[in-house]
């Protein structure tokens, strides 16, 4: 593929579904969790390669409001791994610059985890480097639901375009842009009930590498793709990209 300088064109906000962590694992003869780990590790590595890309906004896709369905055993190897990755990393985030955002509901967490979240973003909420935006215990749908039940009565009198701010002020991720660019790993190609209002426009990068073995290349790779789309949001004309 050729090229592009993804300087000229570069998303403010890349969204990430890590998908193929239990496929890297079974290739490997290990357990879930082995794929769980290095999935840790490739989020950490490419938080630091999206900051030194430019990326502003990074959202990370880490636990779904459906992968409560998977084995106990499994949901709480999960969650020892977010208590070690707040606990861990916090300090390295914000020595690094960056912010922490958690988008989701935090009611069915463990208070442990809650408190430790809390404390990550107080720490780090006037970092400007580049915001991490963690999806847990998220879906798409709820995010929509519990924004509808938040629009006051008087909402229902708005024109369309009024109405559809109001109702973007209400979802989990206001304050922060909609991504310009979402990219699924390990080869499947859905969205799988994220950030479904947010992605109206996104511009979708799926690539076969599973998420324990994506690196900065692999980003990389996505920006160049991202930098040949034409981005006209409904409009006959493309919208210049920055």
């Amino acid at each position: 593929m050729q090229q592009v300088d993804t300087k000229q064109k570069k998303p403010l906000h890349v969204a990430i579904i890590m998908d193929g962590n239990g496929r890297w694992a079974k290739a490997r003869g290990l357990p879930r969790v082995a794929g769980h780990k290095q999935g840790a590790e490739a989020a950490r590595r490419v938080t630091t390669a999206a900051a030194e890309l430019g990326v502003k906004y990074l959202t990370l896709f880490g636990f779904s409001s459906e992968n409560w369905r998977r084995p106990e055993s499994e949901v709480n190897e999960l969650m020892k791994l977010l208590r070690h990755y707040l606990r861990s990393e916090t300090a390295e985030l914000h020595k690094k610059g960056a912010r922490l955002r958690v988008i989701g509901d935090r009611t069915r967490l463990d208070s442990d985890i809650v408190e430790l979240i809390e404390q990550a973003e107080a720490l780090t909420q006037d970092n400007t480097e580049i915001t991490v935006i963690m999806a847990l215990n998220y879906g798409g749908r709820q995010d929509i639901a519990q924004a509808a039940l938040k629009l006051p009565p008087e909402a229902k009198d708005l024109a369309p375009e009024a109405l559809e701010d109001v109702f973007a002020a209400n979802l989990m991720t206001v304050g922060i842009p909609d991504p310009d660019l979402l990219i699924r790993t390990s080869g499947e190609q859905r969205i799988s009930n994220f950030l479904l209002w947010q992605c109206a426009y996104a511009e979708m990068v799926f690539t076969d590498t599973l998420w324990p073995d994506f690196n900065k290349k692999d980003l990389l790779a996505a920006l160049d793709e991202y930098a040949t789309r034409d981005r006209r949001f409904g409009d006959t004309k493309s919208v210049k990209q920055t």
